[in-house]
């Protein structure tokens, strides 16, 4: 079967599982409303008004993970999956176009989502956001549109492996949650490579590290490569 069918297919399956697009309508709202409350927020003198603005996204991005931790772990129950190999016996053609079913509407979703944060945080800090320039922004808005595909991505390619959405929350949400956000702080360097930690680099106006803007949504593209790597092995070796 050729790509463009199987790739249809699986885009029907996002569009009627009800779960999936109200995992994007939420990934829209939670960050947009987060942004807006902090604009509003009182600010300390060094404050980053680009960080600020896009904000909404630490909690939003569970959203995204969601969406993509959903879109493959549907395979995995009621036989499913043995269904969808069926109709594309050629493992790697069927994960290529789901891996694409869930990239296209989660990068869409992440640049609106983006752009809506960032106005709605703006019109509350006013002039307090005139020192940003539109490349800033721009460069914002577009890359935490990729973060927010990429993290989607990364959870889709982790659910392959374990097989198991519960599995994959589990381990993500308390990671992004605790484990970058309160251990992380303490340990060094090394946090500036979390997979959450350097892509949020790209919508931080100023930075400091090894990374920056881009390399540091690189690294968390490395990781996406990596989960999506190991979701396609365990596809290929493990039984339907």
């Amino acid at each position: 079967m050729q790509f463009a069918p199987v790739l249809r297919s699986e885009w029907l399956k996002i569009r009627t599982l009800r779960s999936l697009p109200g995992a994007l309508l939420a990934l829209f709202a939670v960050t947009t409303a987060f942004s807006a409350l902090a604009g509003i927020s009182e600010m300390p003198d060094d404050f980053d008004p680009l960080y600020i603005s896009l904000s909404g996204v630490m909690p939003g991005q569970i959203a995204a993970i969601s969406f993509g931790t959903m879109a493959v772990s549907s395979e995995f129950q009621g036989g499913a999956l043995r269904v969808s190999l069926a109709a594309v016996p050629r493992r790697g053609r069927w994960f290529a176009a789901k891996v694409t079913a869930i990239a296209v509407p989660a990068l869409v979703a992440g640049l609106l989502t983006a752009l809506a944060a960032l106005l709605a945080a703006r019109a509350g800090l006013g002039s307090l956001a005139d020192g940003l320039t539109g490349g800033e922004q721009v460069r914002g808005v577009v890359g935490c549109g990729v973060y927010l595909m990429l993290m989607a991505l990364f959870a889709a390619g982790l659910t392959a492996l374990l097989r198991s959405g519960v599995a994959t929350l589990s381990v993500l949400i308390p990671f992004i949650v605790v484990v970058s956000f309160v251990i992380g702080d303490a340990a060094g360097p090394v946090v500036d490579f979390l997979p959450d930690r350097a892509g949020q680099l790209v919508f931080q106006q100023t930075h400091e590290g090894p990374l920056g803007p881009w390399s540091g949504l690189a690294v968390t593209a490395l990781w996406t490569a990596a989960a999506l790597l190991a979701g396609a092995w365990s596809l290929r070796r493990r039984d339907a």
